[in-house]
Parts: structure tokens; C-alpha cells; sequence
């Protein structure tokens, strides 16, 4: 079973216009409502490869009420936690040219009560767990040091780990040692505070997280690929993609992939770059399904391009 953290959930909707011109009327081709969050996401992914998982997450309003019946229909297993603040809404406008504007609202604000039965309940899902992926921003409230918290209690009860978050709460987070953290690379750039312009900066960079004291880095390179670093070494891997309709969820669908066939090794950096070709083809942040994968367009291999540009440097 594979149960997912997400602390900061949103019901997500998704309009798929021609193009986006600032201060104009701009009609929608498509529409998605989904329910949202990077770790919502990856239980989505895990559910349509017909895997258990469960999810924890704060829900609250007619928006948390909303997520919760989503989550239901994928049949997602749902532990909430009931907050006094309504769950934020997002809106994302993806161009018909692939380009994605984003619109995250901040979320509820967690009092001290709320926030520990939301660690209450993570410790209660956990039994059974044979991966936590924790996922996402921090809502207010909560410390940059939650994330770690949760790290160091998941490893006394023998779990395994996955983090997938940016900033100063996987800086914190680092300390506790997760098993595997899977940044992008913009937020791969800013935990070794500077800019990466090829893929041999990004491997440098995942080693330096590594020393931090992540046990392995998964970090998604965009349209350049993934990389896997940990103590057997460092892989590359890259699939052909041949029409990108949505990025969103993308990264998440990966770290499902990943976790999916073991969370360690080539063969799960196979299936993550697999994932997450699959997941930029389909609308909105929909998940990809078995029958969505194409095994047979990702490479894998120890050379690593060192000197290949990033499609898109860090700033």
C-alpha cells in the first residue's frame, strides 16, 4: 500500500483555451474539474495501475466535500482530516501550444488542533504503508520543519519515505534523512541556492542533496529527462514524446511510477520516466493508466549527458 501526505489539497479546474490574451474574453475549448495536490495526484496514478493507496489530507468546505467524492469515484481510500477552513480551489489555463498559466490559491490556515490530528492520522495510516510519499507546500500554520516531523515518525514505525516538496521545508526536511526525494529542477537549483544550465549542473546538484542527507534523489529534468541518483550510482533516462496537451501532475505521476515498481533502481526511473511521458499527453492533471504507458519509447542508461543543455535553465 502506498499512502500519500498531502497538507495542502485543492479542488483543481482546468480550461483548455486557444491561446491567452490578457485583458480579453477568452473561450474555453475544454473543461476538467479534478481533485488536486501533488500527493492526491500520485494516489491518482497509483489507483489507475490498480494498486492500494490511501490518502491523508486536511478537507474542509464545499471544496474538501468536493475532492473527498472525486477521490471516492477513482476509488481512492480517503482518511480526512475535517478543518475549519475551506480547501483552496486552483485554476490552471493550458494553451493549445502546451503552455500552462497557473492560478494556486494559498489554502486554509491549520490551527494547533487541526495539525495534530493530521500527524495523528498520518501515524494511524502509516501501519500498513510500504511507501509514504509526502507531497507538496506546507499550508499555513505549519512549520517548514512539519515535513521532517513526519520523516523522523514514519522511520521509527519502519517505513519508507518519499518527499516531494521545495524550499525551506525539504531544506529542514533533509536532516530527518528521507528514503528518496524527487525534485524539478528549478527547485533542485534552488535547494543548492544556484542556477543549473545543463544536465551535469542538475547531477551535481542531486549529489549535494544526497550529501544533505537525502538517501536518493529522483529529480525530473522536464522535457530532458529524469535523473536517479543514490548510493548505487546515477542513472539517466529519457522516453520520446511526441505531443505534450498538459504538464500539470506530471512530476507526481513519475514519483507514482517510481514508487510503483519499488522506489529504488533503474527499473523504477524506467517506470517514472514512463509516467510521466504519459501523463503530459493526457488532459488536465489526469493520470495515466497501464494501457497509457509506452515502455518501449524510455531509455535508460548509466551515461549521463553531462553536457547537454537544459531545454529550460534555472534561473
Amino acid at each position: 500500500m502506498i499512502l500519500t501526505v498531502t497538507p495542502n489539497p485543492s479542488l483543481d479546474r482546468t480550461y483548455e483555451v486557444p491561446a491567452l490574451e490578457r485583458g480579453e474574453v477568452v473561450r474555453a475549448t475544454g473543461e476538467r474539474v479534478d481533485p488536486g495536490g501533488k500527493g492526491v495526484n500520485v494516489s491518482r496514478a497509483v489507483a489507475a495501475a490498480g494498486r492500494r493507496t490511501v490518502a491523508v489530507l486536511p478537507l474542509g468546505g464545499a471544496p474538501g466535500a468536493l475532492v473527498a467524492d472525486l477521490l471516492d469515484t477513482y476509488g481512492i481510500e480517503v482518511a480526512p482530516v475535517r478543518v475549519a477552513g475551506a480547501t483552496r480551489s486552483n485554476i490552471a489555463l493550458a494553451e493549445s501550444d502546451g503552455v500552462l498559466t497557473k492560478i494556486n490559491a494559498p489554502g486554509p490556515e491549520l490551527s494547533a488542533e487541526e495539525q495534530e490530528r493530521l500527524l495523528d492520522t498520518v501515524r494511524e495510516q502509516s501501519r500498513d504503508a510500504d511507501w509514504i510519499a509526502c507531497c507538496g507546500s506546507l499550508p499555513r500554520g505549519l512549520a517548514p520543519s512539519w515535513y521532517a516531523d513526519v520523516v523522523t515518525r514514519a522511520h521509527a514505525m519502519g517505513a519508507r519515505i518519499a518527499l516531494d516538496t521545495s524550499g525551506q521545508a525539504l531544506l529542514e526536511a533533509l536532516r530527518a534523512r528521507p528514503d528518496v526525494v524527487k525534485p524539478n529542477a528549478e527547485e533542485l537549483a534552488e535547494a543548492v541556492a544556484r542556477p543549473l544550465m545543463t544536465v551535469g549542473d542538475a547531477l551535481k546538484a542531486a549529489e549535494e542533496v544526497r550529501a544533505m542527507g537525502a538517501h536518493a534523489v529522483l529529480a525530473s529534468l522536464g522535457a530532458d529527462g529524469q535523473l536517479l541518483v543514490s548510493d548505487t550510482g546515477a542513472w539517466f533516462g529519457s522516453a520520446r514524446v511526441s505531443e505534450v496537451r498538459s504538464n500539470v501532475g506530471a512530476g507526481d505521476a513519475s514519483l507514482a511510477g517510481f514508487l510503483i515498481a519499488g522506489g529504488t533502481g533503474p527499473e523504477a526511473l524506467a517506470s517514472a520516466v514512463a509516467h510521466g511521458a504519459a501523463a503530459v499527453r493526457l488532459p488536465g492533471s489526469v493520470m495515466p493508466a497501464p494501457a497509457d504507458l509506452n515502455p518501449a519509447a524510455v531509455t535508460v542508461t548509466r551515461y549521463i549527458p553531462v553536457d547537454r543543455e537544459l531545454t529550460e535553465p534555472t534561473p
